[in-house]
């Protein structure tokens, strides 16, 4: 049950956290109500496939997500850009994720990162959504403390079952509170539009590219440390590799992007999902069956999850990652002589900083690095 509940949560956070980032980039590229379920049909596909089979594969719990920095770019950049020349673009950024993950250039950089640091960027990722709990607190105190206080009482009673409850328990104040009425969705199979792919440089080189670093640096550097971080040494290339394949092969469906997961992934490798480490990999085949489930019940699933209560999923969200956030911690402070290094990393990253149009995770990661190259020996 802690495996199917881990797997839930993380579907439950992915969808309601960015679904309409997904909604809105579809409609900067003119698609209509078909093409934009399509979009969704070949997400939760792209996603489920690629969760099974790579934690399958590898016997570790590796989550596969869209690009939420790259749905934000799309649905800035694409304005004016024909559907034909962004399915092109999709492919174009799907295939430098394929090369860079198979050529092993992504794997050699990975190596170059200190598990301090690493765990330091983890925490850094996660710290907004264990804030986020208490921040909902204070608007809806009775549903957040209630699925606080369950949390607590059953990692003490049944802990495996500690998230799933806590959930649970969130809904039923939820509705009896009045505060959220399950919407009534017709259950109908999504069709899949596939569009052909114009490719055009202006377009290649403006949205491609950016789309490609943006999802590479954001996405899947964090993904990787989420695995590192947790005592995965899962070869990261075929990660990579195989998810850029699934954006080849569902772009013209409209797959804009697939990449590792970090925060959703943190769900699924900490210890609510499982107590042996070596079983975790069983949330993410899981998260992978409903993100297919997802996919194929397209919009009328996205409109469930965007329908619940904002606080519900933001305090969920949180709960199932608080022992991952004090597990990076620990990791990231435990060595004295990487202490500063890594504080730096988790606070850089935390704070949201931005410069040049690069994001906080990666900055943090160079400014840990710059630190640690200062104040280490050797």
């Amino acid at each position: 049950m802690s495996h199917v509940s881990a797997g839930l949560v993380t579907v439950l956070v992915a969808y309601s956290s960015s679904v309409a980032l997904v909604f809105e980039a579809a409609r900067a590229a003119g698609a209509g109500p078909q093409q934009t379920a399509s979009w969704l049909w070949a997400l939760g596909l792209g996603m489920g496939l690629s969760c099974i089979g790579l934690s399958l594969r590898f016997r570790a719990p590796i989550v596969a997500a869209w690009s939420t920095p790259g749905a934000a770019l799309l649905a800035t950049a694409l304005h004016g850009v024909p559907m034909a020349q962004a399915v092109g673009v999709f492919l174009f950024a799907s295939a430098l994720a394929a090369l860079a993950g198979f050529s092993g250039g992504f794997e050699r950089l990975m190596h170059r990162i200190p598990r301090p640091l690493a765990a330091g960027l983890l925490a850094g990722v996660l710290l907004e959504f264990g804030l986020g709990v208490f921040h909902a607190l204070t608007g809806s105190p009775l549903l957040v403390g209630s699925m606080l206080l369950s949390l607590l009482l059953a990692r003490r009673l049944a802990p495996r079952y500690a998230v799933a409850l806590s959930f649970g328990v969130g809904v039923l104040v939820a509705v009896l509170a009045g505060h959220w009425r399950p919407p009534v969705l017709p259950a109908q199979l999504t069709l899949p539009v596939w569009i052909t792919p114009r490719f055009a440089w202006g377009s290649l080189l403006g949205i491609g590219v950016p789309l490609f670093v943006v999802s590479m640096a954001s996405q899947n550097l964090a993904g990787l440390a989420v695995l590192r971080g947790n005592g995965y040494q899962t070869p990261a290339s075929p990660l990579v590799g195989w998810t850029g394949v699934a954006g080849m092969l569902l772009a013209p469906f409209g797959g804009f992007s697939f990449n590792l997961a970090a925060i959703t992934a943190a769900i699924c490798v900490g210890p609510e999902a499982d107590a042996d480490p070596a079983q975790r990999w069983r949330a993410a085949v899981w998260a992978g069956a409903f993100y297919v489930v997802t996919g194929l019940l397209g919009a009328s699933v996205a409109a469930l999850f965007a329908a619940f209560p904002h606080a519900l999923v933001a305090a969920i969200a949180g709960l199932a990652l608080l022992s991952t956030i004090g597990n990076s911690l620990q990791a990231a402070l435990a060595d004295e002589a990487w202490r500063d290094a890594a504080l730096i990393t988790f606070l850089v990253t935390a704070s949201g900083f931005s410069l040049g149009g690069i994001g906080s995770a990666v900055w943090g990661l160079l400014l840990g690095l710059a630190a640690a190259a200062l104040t280490r020996r050797g």
